[in-house]
């Protein structure tokens, strides 16, 4: 007896039937239902999330255009004052030779040139989609002809400065031949 007490307590406790509480259930897929709504709305609000990051980049790109046009202008119009009133000093001065002074304009223009080409080539790429670039190609280029310019602003400085001190050079040569010839 003792075995089939140990035999039928075994089989009784592998089975038995699955009770289902239908409260629990409806809560269940009422949870479910919710987690589907959320869950939709983050994906909605992930989509608008992504629509508005492209925005600011956009406009970031549109803006950094707009700095590096400006800073462009700055430079070429510091550029063509530079060389508008020093050079007209330069040529001016008695110690400039002769075969000198259309060297010495010569390499300004055709610096003035090289800056015009510059603005021109800068309009054609803000003003027509000929090249097809991206916004944040366009900056890229509009940055790199920014350091162009800023370069080509310092060798015009160093130009004109390497020019003034060839003058004050050959003046105080002047000033040294007049004296040792009055001793």
């Amino acid at each position: 007896m003792g075995i089939f007490l140990l035999i039928g307590s075994y089989r009784a406790s592998a089975q038995g039937m699955p009770v289902y509480d239908n409260t629990n259930f409806i809560s269940l897929a009422k949870q479910l239902i919710e987690s589907a709504k959320q869950t939709s709305q983050l994906l909605k609000t992930v989509q608008f999330l992504k629509q508005q990051k492209e925005n600011i980049e956009k406009v970031n790109a549109v803006i950094k255009q707009l700095k590096a046009v400006r800073q462009l202008t700055q430079n070429h119009e510091k550029l063509y004052n530079r060389i508008h009133q020093d050079v007209r000093s330069l040529l001016n001065s008695p110690y400039i030779r002769p075969d000198e002074f259309d060297r010495i304009s010569g390499s300004f223009d055709a610096m003035i040139d090289l800056s015009l080409k510059d603005l021109e080539f800068i309009d054609q790429i803000l003003s027509s989609d000929l090249l097809r670039m991206t916004d944040t190609e366009r900056a890229t280029l509009l940055l790199e002809k920014t350091k162009q310019s800023d370069l080509l602003l310092y060798q015009v400085e160093q130009q004109i400065q390497r020019y003034r001190d060839i003058i004050s050079f050959r003046q105080m040569q002047e000033q040294l031949n007049t004296r040792s010839s009055g001793w």
